[in-house]
């Protein structure tokens, strides 16, 4: 099986940007996805000697930048009236991204509609046609997280876009936690525009409208939904995420990226990072 580089969402450890970077050199990653929406990591608030600075800080650590966060929260890329300033901010973190020597941004565009012909349908492939041709101008990747749709879907609407840029920031856990889609068969149907994986896992406990799921994350909260009670993150090896197989997928497809840990929940997501470190080198080593 082939030997994939472990990353980290740098975020996940609850600390603040140096010290997450560390951590993630620590525990043996050799890559690190950086948040790049707010606080120091804002595209405003780091200038080009600090970019420098930054990236020597992170080398000096034997890491790389497998990938920045520039997910803007909020509905994604699905009101025309927050569009202009989200991809303008989407564009400058893809210019970081370049100067941090990663060519992969990754986000959530929102929830894409069933029927082509809706509006938001519309909007959404207007947008990301824009990031896409700013991509492809630039040399990046504007690549939409998997989650709200199944892959499938996401498909047919990334097929519809002229531009080469958009791409997809594959991870698991979401299809199974929010669509109850197979995301074996998702790396099949996605392979032509797959730069970037996350290693989570999860399950899905009750089936809802997908809507409903991320206007929640949107919003800070809807009516009496909870939901815990319709998916769970768990720790890798302990959800419906297959993981050998998984990999095996990617590896067939010819996916030669990083795997990104990504852990979102959890009282100790230090030490749940660290064994799903040990759990991935266990897979590919063919150890059991």
């Amino acid at each position: 099986m082939y030997q994939y580089e472990i990353g980290v969402l740098a975020d996940s450890f609850k600390l603040d940007l140096k010290e997450g970077i560390k951590k993630a050199a620590e525990i043996g990653a050799r890559a690190v996805q950086l948040y790049a929406v707010s606080g120091p990591m804002h595209p405003d608030n780091i200038n080009k000697q600090e970019r420098r600075e930054l990236l020597d800080f992170i080398k000096s650590q034997g890491l790389e930048v497998a990938a920045l966060c520039g997910d803007p929260g909020g509905h994604g890329f699905t009101k025309p009236e927050k569009n202009e300033e989200r991809i303008e901010l989407s564009k400058k973190i893809m210019e970081l991204a370049l100067d941090l020597e990663t060519d992969i941004v990754t986000t959530h565009i929102g929830v894409i509609p069933d029927d082509k012909e809706d509006k938001q349908y519309k909007v959404m492939q207007e947008a990301c046609e824009k990031l896409g041709e700013h991509g492809d101008q630039i040399g990046a990747s504007f690549a939409v997280e998997t989650g709200p749709e199944t892959a499938e879907k996401l498909k047919t609407f990334l097929d519809g876009l002229d531009s080469e840029g958009v791409k997809v920031n594959y991870d698991p856990a979401n299809l199974v936690m929010v669509v109850d889609d197979d995301p074996v068969a998702g790396v099949y149907t996605l392979q032509d525009y797959i730069v970037h994986v996350h290693a989570k896992d999860g399950i899905q406990l009750k089936q809802t409208d997908p809507q409903k799921i991320y206007d929640f994350f949107a919003e800070g909260g809807i009516e009496d939904l909870r939901l815990e009670e319709y998916f769970q993150e768990t720790p890798l090896g302990q959800g419906d995420v297959e993981f050998k197989p998984f990999i095996e997928a990617l590896e067939d497809i010819g996916y030669r990226g990083y795997l990104t840990i990504e852990r979102e929940v959890g009282e100790n997501p230090e030490q749940d990072i660290i064994e799903a470190v040990k759990y991935l080198n266990k897979i590919m080593s063919g150890v059991h």
